[in-house]
């Protein structure tokens, strides 16, 4: 596996303007969906590693139409921005799914670096040694 320097992706997307709190084009389609925010609010997607949703517990059918959507709005947005700053889709994705990670609000689930879900609590959510 190689290592993926998070240093360079992560000052791209300080320097584009997708830093803590504005990750907003890919979590603004999200936060629209009441069912988006219900399987949130319970427990049954959480954020991933790699930048994208996954789903903590088996999906309805709605569920996963609903989570496919927005990975799919979150990859367009990675592949552009990566495009236009040099990096790759996987660099510029892993860095928002470290970014992403930080904005869970207790209660809300989220992968630990060694794949498992865990659910936030008060403090700060495990860190993936390659997070910015």
């Amino acid at each position: 596996m190689t290592k993926v320097s998070m240093r360079r992706p992560f000052a791209i997307i300080a320097a584009t303007g997708l830093v803590l709190g504005t990750i907003a084009v890919p979590a603004f389609a999200q936060s629209r969906d009441p069912a988006y925010a219900s399987a949130r609010s319970a427990g049954q997607v959480g954020e991933k590693m790699d930048g994208y949703l996954g789903y903590v517990t088996p999906p309805s059918p709605a569920l996963r139409a609903v989570v496919e959507d927005i990975n799919i709005k979150r990859k367009a947005v990675y592949a552009e921005k990566a495009q236009a700053n040099k990096a790759t889709v996987e660099e510029y994705a892993l860095t928002s799914g470290c970014l992403l990670i930080a904005q869970t609000k207790p209660g809300e689930k989220y992968q630990a670096p060694d794949g498992s879900w865990q659910t936030r609590g008060a403090g700060a959510p495990l860190r993936d040694s390659r997070c910015p």
